[in-house]
């Protein structure tokens, strides 16, 4: 009896010890969970609070707010500035535990780019934050962080990336702040004209497409650059103008300078020539005088002869003509060919200051050049329009026009006549701007003869490209110097048009200040140095923009022949299919 009532006690017991055990086991695994949960917190608390404050614009006092601009391609999709995630590496000078010496001389092992000087005053730094590296591969980071230093951090941060380094660099411009402006915005060309654009976030993810052609830049660039280097030239301009549309297929100015790096670029590789500066650019100027007289009528025949048979003095001014030229009457093909102050003059007192100013007008030569940029300088005209003034702008000189204005002019006389506005933009299929009209398309024919002629058998023969039919004129001209000339130096300008038979492309190189070689015989002409910079880019470029070189096709010359008959060596081809 007494051992039946023993045993239930003894189960109820044990059944006791075993509630209480459970109990206390889910009060610990209770303890547990929270204690890890509230470590889960803490951890994840001080990630962010880390992540915040080893954001460099925070650790600078800034706001976070990354603007991501949209990105700039050429006409065939080819980016020319992008915006990317770029890892940067900032110290906080406070919060390194390390010996600032010893992180010093490790720094420079993995950073030789500064010494270790630099790294030890930018770790002893009394600011609250500083920069190590703003473009720091994924290399470099690793590196770093492996060196354990807390008071170094690490952030990503838009940057924009111009991945074509100096190509095209005037044309797209660069961003930055200013000394007026801290914020981050577009301080130069396309980068400036189209910031609020590129900087919408309405508009991100659109890219702007540019008229530009990344391959054709890469070659106008590499031609100056050669002629820049060869003739000792201060600077140096180039240009591509679709003469349809307006589209500025090249724009170059040399020296250039790198976008992705702008800080201690001198002021003169920032500017950019083809628009933001004048020149006097000679007698490129002579076949807009020749298309003026056509068209008003002043001449109606190609056989009336001007004479230049000596200087031709108005008032107490004389006009010459270079040494070598001949000394007679000429006619209208040969006051081209010849390049003649003298008979260009005689027609200008004839055209008169009225007719000749209003084609000046009408090539937009009064106004600064019509595109997008904001980097933009007005043309020049004489204080005093007399005589000896509509004279001398016949053939370029006492007027300054920017280069990519003498470009636009160009397409005017070989287009059909018709002025364009120009534009860094590409310009879709059938949606060019509709211009106006400046010239007739008898007169623009006629000039499309001329240019070629010049071409043929005159000073543009080095600017020639076998099988592209190019047509041109070049132009010398002393530099403009304090208020006057400085006469060791000259302007040295080539502009001309191909294929001249169905003109589609307007080419300009100009060189400030070449100096003559050995292989020039010391001269220092467009003929010698401009002109065969613009038949290597024809060359290496027209097939690139869908003008086939073809050696069989020629522009119709035969109503010229009979005015060539003094000209030597001009025989007009008879070969092959003339149109």
């Amino acid at each position: 009896m007494s051992t039946f009532l023993a045993r239930p006690l003894s189960q109820r017991r044990v059944s006791g010890q075993r509630h209480a055990l459970v109990a206390v086991a889910h009060v610990r695994l209770m303890i547990l969970m929270l204690c890890l949960g509230a470590g889960f917190l803490v951890v994840v608390g001080k990630i962010a609070l880390l992540g915040l404050l080893s954001s460099p614009a925070n650790a600078q006092g800034g706001t976070v707010n990354p603007v991501v601009r949209s990105d700039i391609l050429d006409r065939n999709g080819e980016p020319l500035a992008r915006t990317i995630d770029a890892w940067t590496i900032g110290v906080r000078p406070h919060d390194i535990l390390g010996d600032k010496r010893a992180l010093a001389e490790a720094l420079v092992k993995i950073m030789p780019g500064h010494d270790e000087e630099w790294f030890y005053s930018k770790l002893s730094m009394k600011a609250n934050f500083t920069y190590l590296e703003k473009h720091a591969s994924p290399a470099l980071v690793n590196a770093i962080h492996d060196l354990g230093e807390p008071g170094i951090v690490f952030a990503q941060e838009p940057e924009r990336l111009y991945p074509q380094s100096t190509l095209a660099a005037h044309a797209l411009g660069y961003i930055g702040p200013s000394a007026k402006d801290p914020n981050i915005a577009g301080r130069a060309g396309i980068e400036r004209a189209f910031d609020e654009r590129l900087s919408s976030p309405a508009e991100r993810g659109e890219p702007i497409t540019l008229s530009i052609d990344a391959r054709v830049q890469a070659a106008m660039e590499s031609e100056l650059g050669r002629a820049m280097v060869t003739f000792k030239a201060r600077n140096a301009t180039g240009i591509v103008l679709d003469v349809n549309t307006g589209e500025v297929i090249s724009m170059a100015s040399l020296p250039v300078y790198n976008p992705n790096k702008i800080g201690g670029t001198p002021g003169d590789a920032l500017r950019n020539n083809v628009t933001q500066s004048v020149y006097e650019l000679g007698s490129t100027f002579k076949p807009i005088t020749m298309a003026n007289a056509i068209q008003s009528g002043t001449v109606t025949s190609m056989m009336r002869r001007f004479d230049a048979t000596a200087p031709l003095k108005v008032g107490s001014f004389t006009i010459h003509d270079e040494r070598g030229d001949p000394k007679r009457w000429l006619n209208i093909p040969e006051t081209l060919i010849y390049s003649s102050n003298v008979a260009t003059a005689r027609i200008a007192d004839e055209l008169g200051e009225d007719r000749e100013k209003a084609m000046f007008r009408a090539m937009g030569f009064d106004t600064k050049p019509v595109i997008e940029l904001k980097e933009k300088a007005r043309p020049l005209w004489p204080r005093y329009w007399s005589r000896t003034a509509t004279m001398t702008t016949a053939y370029g000189h006492g007027i300054a026009v920017t280069p990519l204005q003498l470009a636009n002019a160009y397409a005017v006389l070989v287009n059909g006549g018709i002025w364009r506005p120009t534009t860094l933009l590409k310009v879709a299929p059938g949606h060019a701007a509709e211009g106006r009209r400046v010239l007739s398309e008898s007169t623009s024919a006629r000039m499309r003869q001329l240019l070629r002629l010049v071409c043929l058998y005159g000073t543009g023969r080095k600017g020639d490209a076998p099988g592209y039919r190019v047509g041109g004129k070049t132009g010398t001209a002393e530099a403009a110097a304090n208020g006057g000339y400085d006469h060791s130096r000259n302007v040295a300008t080539f502009v001309a048009a191909f294929p001249m038979d169905a003109p589609r492309y307007v080419v300009l190189a100009m060189l400030d200040s070449p100096q003559g070689t050995k292989e020039t015989a010391g001269w220092k002409t467009a003929a010698w140095n401009a002109a065969p910079v613009v038949g290597r880019v024809i060359a290496r470029t027209g097939a690139l923009l869908g003008v086939m070189p073809d050696a069989k096709r020629e522009i119709d010359l035969a109503d010229l022949r009979p005015a060539l008959t003094l000209v030597a060596g001009a025989t007009p081809p008879t070969g092959g299919e003339e149109q």
